[in-house]
């Protein structure tokens, strides 16, 4: 008589424990939920890359690296050799605030209208004088007016970058229409062509990043997509 007592006691025991145990899911809610929300909150958001050519500039570029700083965004400076001299520490904070340094060539040539020598020598040059100031070669290159000569062996292999969104705005400088031109073009994993020598361009390029980071989108490095 006790052992049957005993079972009937153990088993009103498991039965509290199975009601308790819906409560409490009833009022905590599904653990399982929990964990989906976590892993929706994981995924990463539309990505692109803000890229600028042309530079250094020693007064916009500047200002440009002060207000990516502010908000903490990180972009990619294609640079042009013959504007390096005289903007060295402007090259070396680009360096130290985590962007990436590019070859734009040293004269802003066509690629393609020159033989291997004189074109190597366009991208050697700028190279070299990326190095003398952040210790490290330049790996990718925004060929100008896109134009790129496939094979091209300069001792260093360069990776050329290309470009989805174009607003000309080294054409119109005018922030307004290159604003509205990339926020209303730019996708996700777009790279961004832009130029840091002129004011109104790093106007619209803050505006741009203030309005698309309030989309939803972050900002990446070149490599970061190309590499992906």
């Amino acid at each position: 008589m006790a052992k049957k007592l005993g079972y009937l006691l153990y088993a009103c025991a498991g039965i509290f424990l199975l009601l308790l145990g819906l409560a409490w899911n009833r009022t905590m809610g599904d653990p399982t939920a929990s964990l989906a929300i976590k892993s929706k909150a994981g995924i990463e958001n539309p990505v692109l890359a803000l890229t600028f050519d042309d530079g250094p500039h020693p007064v916009y570029t500047p200002q440009l690296l002060d207000g990516l700083k502010k908000r903490g965004i990180k972009a990619s400076f294609f640079l042009m050799g013959k504007n390096i001299a005289g903007n060295e520490t402007i090259v070396q904070r680009m360096y130290d605030d985590g962007h990436l340094i590019g070859n734009h060539t040293f004269d802003h040539v066509r690629l393609s209208k020159l033989d291997d020598t004189e074109a190597c020598s366009q991208i050697t040059k700028t190279s070299n004088a990326i190095y003398e100031i952040t210790g490290q070669y330049p790996t990718y290159v925004r060929p100008p007016y896109g134009e790129w000569r496939e094979g091209l062996d300069c001792t260093v292999t360069m990776l050329p970058v290309f470009w989805d969104v174009d607003p000309l705005d080294w054409n119109t400088k005018n922030t307004g229409q290159v604003v509205q031109k990339v926020t209303n073009s730019a996708e996700d994993g777009d790279i961004i062509l832009m130029h840091d020598y002129y004011e109104s361009s790093v106007k619209a390029a803050l505006q741009i990043v203030d309005f698309l980071t309030g989309q939803g989108y972050d900002f990446v490095t070149v490599d970061r997509l190309l590499l992906d």
